[in-house]
């Protein structure tokens, strides 16, 4: 299953896998987002679900109770010490049939401690992706809307896959926003 190379990732965006598209890493006074040689960092939107413990909500994936977060529309979210949030990338994303998508988090963020929830993108799933931005550290971190906050690598299959997520009709399919979790 070999990891595919910038000129795959920008002939499959050319064709829809990724809009909106940037053709070359982009790092001029931001955090890094575009096409790199193995890879696409994607960009975090302005759309954010900052946790919070007022209500005293406890985290349920099969409930999740709407009073445990916060939302705001920023160009810069503080994510409280030892907490995290939901944001979501600027892209939106259209996997191939014969193709894995790994999410993994950017070296910079990990450096301040700010962790980005390893995520699959599975074959023919589709929409913005919804990232979990964990900050480990006791103090509060800042997270820059439009900047890269993840990178994706795709994987190609040595053919398509029998049953797809679209083939299940997966829940999270052609999610728009911050999608919270589903049963």
């Amino acid at each position: 299953m070999p990891v595919m190379p910038d000129s795959w990732i920008r002939e499959s965006a050319g064709k829809g896998m990724i809009e909106p598209f940037v053709e070359r890493q982009t790092r001029e006074g931001v955090i890094s987002y575009g096409l790199s040689s193995y890879g696409y960092d994607a960009r975090v939107s302005r759309e954010f679900k900052i946790f919070t413990n007022v209500d005293n909500a406890i985290v349920d994936p099969k409930n999740f109770a709407p009073n445990s977060f916060v939302d705001r529309e920023l160009d810069v979210c503080i994510v409280p010490p030892n907490s995290f949030a939901l944001g979501r990338t600027m892209e939106y994303f259209r996997v191939p049939r014969d193709v894995l998508v790994i999410c993994l988090g950017k070296s910079t963020y990990a450096r301040c401690g700010i962790i980005v929830n390893v995520t699959p993108l599975e074959p023919e799933w589709e929409g913005h992706v919804t990232i979990e931005i964990s900050n480990t550290t006791p103090l509060p971190a800042k997270i820059y809307a439009g900047e890269g906050i993840c990178q994706f690598l795709f994987f190609q299959g040595a053919g398509p896959c029998e049953t797809s997520y679209a083939d299940r009709a997966g829940k999270y399919m052609r999610q728009q926003g911050v999608t919270l979790p589903r049963l």
